[in-house]
């Protein structure tokens, strides 16, 4: 399924696999980017920065995202902002799908 001209369910786009992370690119410009990611639990990204802000929207399950070493408890319908440069980090409390969307200027 797809939601080019039509409406869709971005939690059905992107599916959980056992032990790992799951990515589908939506939109890929030169000025940003919008993708949908599949965490199992336990699973996540380590520590690194990002030269754009970074806005992940939580669609399902529970995720753990640390800023400047601060933890964050985002949750399904949640939002949160990554800023360019900072260290940040994710982790799947439990299995959790987000869109993160980057725009690059």
């Amino acid at each position: 399924m797809d939601i080019i001209e039509k409406a869709g369910s971005l939690v059905s786009l992107v599916d959980y696999q056992d032990d790992s992370v799951v990515s589908k690119e939506l939109i890929k410009k030169d000025k940003g980017t919008v993708t949908l990611f599949a965490f199992d639990k336990g699973q996540g990204l380590s520590e690194h920065t990002a030269p754009f802000d970074a806005f992940v929207y939580i669609i399902d399950g529970k995720a753990e995202i640390t800023i400047d070493g601060k933890p964050h408890s985002v949750t399904a319908g949640e939002s949160i902002i990554m800023p360019a440069n900072k260290p940040h980090s994710l982790k799947a409390i439990e299995r959790f799908k987000m869109l993160l969307v980057m725009i690059r200027e």
